[in-house]
């Protein structure tokens, strides 16, 4: 069953170019501390960097700005095209879209399940959001 008029298509692209039409190719908001992301208006499916949802396939996303905490789903510590180690993670947001980054701190007290909030949306080298660690990194040692 179809249930939107032929302006669906115009509507889609819209939202898209709104997120690729910047001279840098960032995805920020004016502000600058926030990543942005689409959410899509069939099935309400949030995700991050996408031109169809995965879900349902629909192309009708809107783009919406996060409010920038998350939880880490998985650290690992990179060592490879690097002159020193480095934290690579996936981070989930409170939105329910899950993004790459870099989270600070110690590289062996990052956790699946520490909660985390957006330091920068863009590393300069790396061009990935940084993320600092909300609760204290050595908690387990206590």
């Amino acid at each position: 069953m179809y249930h939107h008029s032929g302006n669906v298509v115009q509507q889609a692209a819209g939202s898209a170019a709104g997120l690729l039409d910047r001279a840098s190719g960032e995805r920020v908001s004016a502000d600058g501390d926030a990543i942005l992301f689409q959410r899509c208006t069939w099935c309400g499916t949030a995700m991050y960097h996408r031109l169809l949802c995965p879900v349902c396939q629909g192309s009708d996303l809107c783009t919406e700005r996060s409010e920038g905490a998350g939880t880490v789903r998985h650290a690992t510590v990179v060592h490879r095209n690097t002159p020193a180690a480095r934290n690579v993670s996936l981070v989930e947001m409170a939105e329910g879209f899950v993004v790459r980054g870099r989270v600070m701190g110690p590289l062996i007290g990052i956790h699946s399940g520490d909660r985390v909030r957006l330091s920068t949306v863009k590393d300069p080298v790396r061009g990935e959001p940084v993320f600092q660690l909300l609760d204290e990194p050595y908690r387990a040692w206590h």
